[in-house]
Formats: structure tokens, sequence, C-alpha cells
């Protein structure tokens, strides 16, 4: 999942969009924007870099496997 400082900072831009003022608003903000951004990225249902390194890896072990297997297959295939 997304780091919360990340989340922080993202919130904290936001924020300083808003017109100082607008305090109110302002402070309104970021006292709910971390929850509601929180709450959404979890329903995305994201996955670390770290994670999606990994699957790409075996993946690409299981592509090559595959290929392997193909070419087996074919060659068992050509002797019949």
């Amino acid at each position: 999942m997304i780091k919360s400082q990340t989340v922080e900072d993202v919130v904290n831009k936001i924020g300083d969009l808003i017109p100082q003022d607008l305090r109110t608003l302002r402070e309104e903000f970021h006292s709910n924007a971390k929850a509601v951004l929180v709450a959404g990225l979890k329903k995305m249902d994201l996955v670390t870099r770290e994670e999606f390194d990994v699957q790409k890896a075996v993946l690409a072990k299981t592509r090559e496997k595959l290929k392997i297997l193909e070419t087996e297959l074919k060659h068992i295939q050509s002797k019949k």
C-alpha cells in the first residue's frame, strides 16, 4: 500500500491550493481528505512496486517454461 507520508504530502499539496482566507474550508479539507484518500486507495486494491516486480519475474519464468514445453511437445509430435 502507499506510504502514510506520501498520502500526507498529497493532502498537504492539495490543501495548499486552497486560499488562506478560506481557513475553515482549508482546515476541514486537511482533517477529512487523508481519510477519504486512504479509503479510496484501499478500494483500488493496489500493490507495492516490490510485489509487482516479484509477479513480473514469476510471469517471465512461467513464459520461459511454457516456451520450453511447447518446443518439447512439437518435438514429440513430430516423431509420431
